[in-house]
């Protein structure tokens, strides 16, 4: 793809997770890999296809992250979206 999305969020789209928010950890030609930090650590990403993806244009720095600040990470976007329905 020609965009780097490592870093962004996305929300998956199809399979048993719909509708979670994951953290791009890192994506190829044709596969993304989502971290969430709780299920989906560093060291386990999920591995999804661009289609079955929702990508959200929020750009994080994940160099020399852990699990706890992806967690962070994903936590602060809930606020922010809880605040924005209201």
């Amino acid at each position: 793809m020609g965009e780097n999305y490592t870093g962004m969020l996305a929300r998956s789209t199809a399979g048993h997770d719909k509708g979670k928010v994951y953290v791009i950890f890192t994506a190829d030609d044709a596969y993304v890999y989502l971290v969430d930090g709780k299920v989906r650590t560093l060291g386990k990403p999920k591995k999804k296809k661009y289609r079955h993806i929702q990508i959200i244009k929020t750009k994080n720095d994940i160099r020399d992250i852990n699990d706890a600040g992806i967690r962070r990470i994903l936590k602060e976007w809930k606020k922010e979206e809880v605040k924005q329905e209201d």
